[in-house]
């Protein structure tokens, strides 16, 4: 019998791998984020490797693979390699100083990857409202911007549910329809 593979059945939930950035300048929390989300210990940048990691799994068959970016300037070289393949990025900021993520924006923005803009919300950090952020940031309208708390997983989850919507929105996640499906599935909660 001639092996065409119209004998082997594909499993519709069969895991489903997305890959997301965090990106940000230094001390932003990256690392902080990652560590509340994920449940394996985040490699980190001072262990000789220049990228943090992290993999979350969730119900519906949705794997996300959780890169940061190194925020240090002579690691810029790599972010290339680390956004092939990625559904979007969280670019965290820091109030204190918010020119620090300029860099990963401008990046997004010219490689038009759905991103959006956590504001982390370190103790003693000042508040300001959304539109003084965006204007500062010079962000276009439909670029989400939402407040998170890097050492709480409930504010981290709620980011990367507003950078699914937002990737999905935009048609991003056309480019796999079953990682679209999934995507749909795991924010419903199946």
């Amino acid at each position: 019998m001639a092996c065409d593979g119209s004998d082997v059945r594909r499993d519709d939930r069969a895991p489903v791998p997305v890959k997301i950035l965090i990106a940000g300048g230094c001390g932003t929390g990256k690392t902080t984020l990652m560590g509340a989300l994920t449940r394996v210990r985040p490699l980190l940048i001072e262990e000789s490797v220049t990228t943090d990691f992290g993999r979350i799994t969730i119900s519906g068959g949705l794997v996300m693979y959780l890169f940061a970016m190194p925020g240090q300037e002579r690691f810029w070289p790599t972010w290339d390699d680390l956004s092939r393949g990625t559904l979007g990025a969280v670019v965290l900021a820091d109030l204190r100083r918010l020119a620090d993520c300029a860099p990963a924006i401008d990046y997004f923005e010219r490689r038009s990857t759905p991103f959006v803009v956590a504001l982390n919300s370190f103790s003693g950090t000042p508040r300001h409202g959304v539109h003084p952020v965006r204007k500062a940031l010079d962000l276009d309208p439909h670029v989400p911007i939402v407040t998170c708390d890097a050492r709480e997983r409930g504010s981290c989850r709620d980011t990367l549910v507003t950078l699914v919507d937002h990737a999905i929105a935009l048609g991003f996640a056309r480019t796999s329809r079953s990682t679209g499906a999934v995507l749909v599935r795991a924010k419903e909660g199946g």
